[in-house]
């Protein structure tokens, strides 16, 4: 289970990203004051947190399978409702919010459509669903270079950008239409984020989170210790400090 982890796992991994990721979100999704929304796969609170700055916590509600994670975002955002359940069987009544987002979600989903059929029925008539999954072909800078370095040693490493289902706008598109929603649109969403050093970005990679994370701690010694010596050089052996850019497709329709 490579998301049963803390916020502390998480945040050197992808909280960095997902933290200025949630506003671009937010934004696209056209979230208002006094809107209550749903975060379906809320992880620790990246999405969630952005929410309650935005329309109040009394106006979140968040779901999310892990329970640290669920834990962490209860921390997080004391007066949202956070529960602990699947975006497939949402345990909320139908018409309840007035949008339903998942950031970086969908394309864990056991089951996407239901996921997003799930969402759409939770929202009003005239209510937005919206998510967003990373552009992992090239868009996505942290994740392509350690994959790229990785199948460099070896073709047969599962890369994400193989793996993973709904990480383009047309597939995205095609199952908010499934889903019924109306007026669907895609946008790229693109954020950065700063390391101090090398070791600021290998290190997390170490802690098993996410599917890169699981597969750099599957590895014997001299294989991980070989793939971090090529995502440095990837990176250009970075002596100091650097940032790196993440692209994000975002889609969004009307209930």
């Amino acid at each position: 289970m490579t998301f049963a982890a803390s916020r502390g796992a998480y945040d050197p991994y992808m909280g960095r990203y997902a933290d200025r990721l949630a506003p671009r979100l937010i934004a696209f999704a056209g979230v208002r004051p006094g809107d209550r929304v749903l975060d379906v796969g809320c992880g620790p609170g990246s999405l969630t947190e952005a929410l309650d700055e935005v329309v109040g916590p009394e106006h979140v509600a968040a779901v999310e399978p892990s329970e640290p994670f669920a834990t962490a975002a209860s921390e997080r955002v004391p007066a949202a409702d956070v529960q602990v359940g699947v975006a497939e069987s949402l345990p909320w009544p139908v018409d309840t919010f007035d949008g339903a987002l998942s950031q970086l979600v969908v394309n864990f989903m056991s089951d996407a459509d239901a996921g997003v059929a799930e969402m759409r029925r939770v929202v009003r008539p005239g209510g937005t669903v919206a998510s967003c999954t990373w552009d992992y072909s090239g868009g996505m800078t942290m994740l392509r270079t350690f994959f790229d370095a990785a199948l460099s040693l070896d073709p047969e490493t599962p890369d994400e950008a193989r793996t993973m289902r709904y990480i383009d706008p047309d597939d995205l598109r095609e199952l908010w239409l499934r889903a019924g929603l109306e007026a669907v649109e895609n946008e790229a969403l693109v954020v950065e984020a700063s390391y101090a050093d090398f070791d600021d970005f290998w290190e997390p990679f170490t802690s098993g989170v996410g599917p890169g994370g699981a597969y750099c701690v599957s590895l014997d010694p001299d294989h991980r210790a070989a793939l971090r010596e090529e995502c440095r050089r990837r990176l250009g052996d970075p002596d100091g400090a650097f940032t790196l850019s993440a692209k994000a497709w975002a889609v969004k329709g009307r209930a």
